[in-house]
């Protein structure tokens, strides 16, 4: 991902955290004065994801930092370990507050106040949270044509964990809203706290399960994943087309962050490309490899001969 897409990425978790921050205020309003463990668990929820929205706007922030003395391969993959600090936060305060809340609301009831102000709370919410998503969504269908995939093959495979996540979590908080609205109907109809109750634990379930997804993603990531097996191909056959190469031997890529991508390759340079030359031919194909990939910021070629040019010695 350029630089470029990394700053729409920091805009688009921007404009989440602001719309999170807003939301959670009203709904937090909303729910002490309608009494509703439904409302209150979405206020949990909107207060989970404006958290998350501050932890990853100081990681990628973190992660843009250059490589120094002691961190030579750069610190992108800082980005990942604050991810995972972020999806936890979601999952102790976000799913454990509506979990706990909703399953005492069930066995000991609750006395509804004035819910209309739910209802006028949970309609504006529902509307900012479209437009966060809709700005997540358009910058991942951008970034799918880019690469020739499906908008959920990307979501599904990205290093932009930024991106994934703010998608998830603004999908949830839609879901989140529904139910919550559907609980507060019911309750209100049947004049049993069950159902709200009942609303309560199912948005507990979902932002578990939106917390479980980026630790899970995020993990994979910070232990060093290798990008989709597609890119890698065309890395090779970047690789091999150079005319100072003879052939690929071996191709080692790994995400280093969001959009940060290190190749380390095994080249069978040709035969005549020796001393002076060599280097100067491992110089040309290393630019000419990361101007057709400007993710690709290091790159370690190391001068191996062929397996045929290895058994004849």
């Amino acid at each position: 991902m350029p630089d470029g897409e990394n700053g729409e990425s920091l805009g688009t978790v921007v404009v989440a955290g602001l719309a999170n921050l807003a939301i959670a205020l009203a709904k937090l309003v909303a729910g002490l004065i309608s009494s509703s463990s439904a409302m209150l668990s979405e206020a949990a929820h909107s207060a989970a994801d404006t958290a998350t929205e501050v932890v990853l706007f100081a990681a990628i922030r973190h992660g843009e930092r250059p490589a120094d003395a002691r961190h030579p391969l750069g610190h992108g993959r800082a980005a990942y370990l604050w991810a995972i600090v972020a999806a936890c936060f979601t999952l102790v305060v976000g799913a454990g507050f509506s979990l706990t809340h909703g399953w005492q609301t069930i066995t000991r009831g609750e006395d509804l106040g004035d819910i209309r102000v739910s209802y006028i709370v949970l309609a504006v919410s529902f509307a900012i949270e479209s437009i966060s998503l809709l700005r997540a969504l358009r910058q991942l269908r951008a970034e799918a044509r880019r690469w020739r995939v499906s908008p959920g093959r990307l979501l599904e495979r990205t290093s932009d964990t930024m991106l994934k996540a703010v998608v998830l979590e603004d999908a949830a908080a839609l879901i989140g809203i529904a139910v919550a609205a559907v609980g507060l109907v019911l309750s209100q109809l049947t004049g049993s706290a069950v159902w709200d109750g009942a609303a309560s634990i199912v948005i507990g379930l979902l932002l578990l399960w939106v917390a479980l997804t980026l630790i899970r993603t995020n993990a994979s990531l910070l232990i060093g994943q290798a990008p989709s097996a597609s890119l890698q191909e065309k890395i090779k056959a970047v690789l091999a087309e150079q005319p100072e190469v003879e052939g690929v031997v071996e191709l080692a890529a790994v995400l280093m962050g969001p959009g940060q991508i290190l190749v380390a390759a095994k080249i069978d340079f040709v035969d005549e490309t020796t001393g002076e030359r060599l280097e100067i031919a491992a110089d040309q194909v290393e630019r000419r490899l990361t101007e057709r990939f400007p993710e690709i910021k290091q790159v370690f070629l190391d001068p191996t001969p062929g397996r045929s040019a290895a058994e004849e010695v």
